[in-house]
């Protein structure tokens, strides 16, 4: 059965604060002073702010409501591409709240944070085996901080050898973050564009790599969607030339237990914990970037090291060579303790399986969506599909007039105009958590808009029409904001 408009969520009314507020209303109860009481001087507290007065009543309720006017992946499908919005398994919730680690002290001192070092130096370790890399930290915070180790140990290996080079190979299929991690590291970018078939090809990399290029960025599987499959080749051209090659890790989930990015020429790899390896994503944070390498970049890692001795862990801090500390203490050890959590729950299988399921949702998007949305690249897919509006502009929808409409549809929508290399770009991620009739539902909503975008455009022009908030004129949103809420 096709999801139909406004048959999913509650709608509750919920006015501000300011208006809820109701002179000599309190949701504490303040202990008896033990001081005698001050009268403060009028001059001091003229500029004081109007704070709304409210009952604890009015402040539970007041963000209950809220709360249920948010979407989120457990509400309901939650397509972005290139983001990895997947459902979380709960129990990876259990384990980071146990009181042990919870409630451990980053000064607490080796010995009494055994348990925490060793589920560190385990994770290390697993993310190792699973890329076929020699060495880990997981230290960065998220994946552009990731990125930014990455690219510090590459520049720091060219240091170590004599020369620094001035450039960085940046494809138009890599992730957006990767030109600002090679500028904050001294990088110039050359950008090199995609072949027709959406994948990298070698001769492109050829014309421009040169002793003066440090290495390059490729995210492989790329934006696209697209497994890089030139990806040897490509790195057998830039180690000709003394350079290295830089992996965005950030799509990993469509190649776990397939592909080990360590063992076909990539030297760096983040990952994004936060994505590949279910912990929460989205919000702001907090996140999870970690860096793999092959033995001639492990001398610059990070520091400390999570080492082993016998059957103790400890920080090791000597490492001539290294680029420095990254992060305070250890990173955010609670995304950690979840990745280790999926790790553990799903085994090798599982993890090859979670890829596989992921790459076949998305193939069955793309083969049910063909005719329905343009799809300018009609190639196998790895993890997303990416199409566009060209077969709606003969009646003037654009992706973004699509992209509202699904909203009254009941689902989140897909990513927008993203990559560029795409105009009008609707980039769709089912991952691997979404069931056939989840996805089904989906397929039907787009199949659909586009009746619509024929029949009725004002219904997409004008859209969204169910949700708290319709749409808004973006120009003055961003000139004229209203910060009050």
């Amino acid at each position: 059965m096709s999801q139909q408009p406004g048959t999913s969520g509650l709608v509750f009314n919920e006015p501000l604060l300011w208006d809820k507020s109701r002179e000599g209303r309190c949701a504490v109860s303040l202990p008896k002073p033990d001081v005698e009481r001050a009268v403060l001087d009028k001059s001091l507290t003229a500029d004081a702010p109007e704070l709304p007065q409210l009952s604890e009543l009015d402040v539970v309720r007041h963000y209950t409501r809220l709360s249920q006017w948010n979407f989120g992946v457990d509400s309901g499908m939650y397509p972005l591409g290139s983001c990895t919005m997947k459902y979380n398994p709960k129990t990876n919730e259990v384990q980071a709240a146990r009181q042990g680690f919870a409630g451990a002290h980053p000064f607490a001192g080796e010995e009494f944070s055994q348990g925490a070092l060793e589920m560190m130096y385990n994770l290390e370790q697993y993310l190792v085996r699973i890329t076929g890399f020699d060495a880990a930290t997981l230290q960065p915070a998220a994946g552009a901080h990731g990125e930014f180790a990455g690219i510090l140990m590459i520049h720091a290996y060219h240091a170590k050898n004599g020369k620094q080079r001035s450039k960085i190979i940046v494809p138009d299929t890599a992730h957006g973050t990767n030109p600002a991690s090679a500028s904050l590291c001294g990088y110039k970018s050359v950008n090199i564009k995609s072949g027709k078939d959406g994948i990298l090809e070698p001769e492109a990399v050829a014309a421009v790599m040169d002793e003066d290029t440090a290495g390059i960025m490729v995210t492989n599987p790329n934006t696209l969607g697209f497994f890089e499959s030139n990806i040897k080749e490509i790195a057998e051209i830039v180690h000709s030339k003394g350079g290295l090659v830089y992996g965005d890790g950030a799509n990993m989930n469509a190649i776990m237990g397939i592909v080990k990015p360590g063992q076909i020429g990539i030297d760096v790899l983040h990952f994004n914990l936060h994505k590949t390896f279910s912990t929460p994503h989205g919000g702001g944070g907090p996140g999870s970037g970690p860096v793999a390498v092959v033995k001639a970049l492990e001398p610059f890692l990070p520091i400390p090291r999570v080492v082993k001795e016998l059957d103790s862990y400890r920080f090791e801090t000597n490492c001539p060579d290294t680029i420095g500390r990254l992060h305070t203490f250890y990173g955010h050890v609670g995304v950690m303790i979840r990745a280790y959590s999926y790790i553990l729950s799903m085994g090798g299988k599982g993890l090859k399986d979670a890829s596989t399921l992921a790459v076949l949702n998305a193939n069955y998007i793309k083969e049910s969506l063909k005719g329905t949305l343009n799809l300018p690249y009609d190639s196998p897919c790895m993890h997303e599909c990416v199409f566009n509006d060209e077969l709606q502009k003969e009646n003037h929808i654009t992706t973004m007039d699509m992209a509202k409409r699904l909203l009254d549809y009941g689902f989140h929508p897909p990513t927008v105009y993203f990559p560029l290399v795409v105009e009008g770009a609707f980039m769709v991620e089912p991952t691997e958590t979404e069931s056939k009739e989840d996805i089904d539902q989906f397929i039907d909503a787009v199949k659909s808009i586009a009746k619509e975008a024929v029949e009725e455009p004002e219904q997409l022009k004008t859209a969204p029409h169910l949700s708290k908030v319709t749409r808004m004129d973006e120009v003055t949103a961003a000139r004229k904001p209203c910060l009050k809420g």
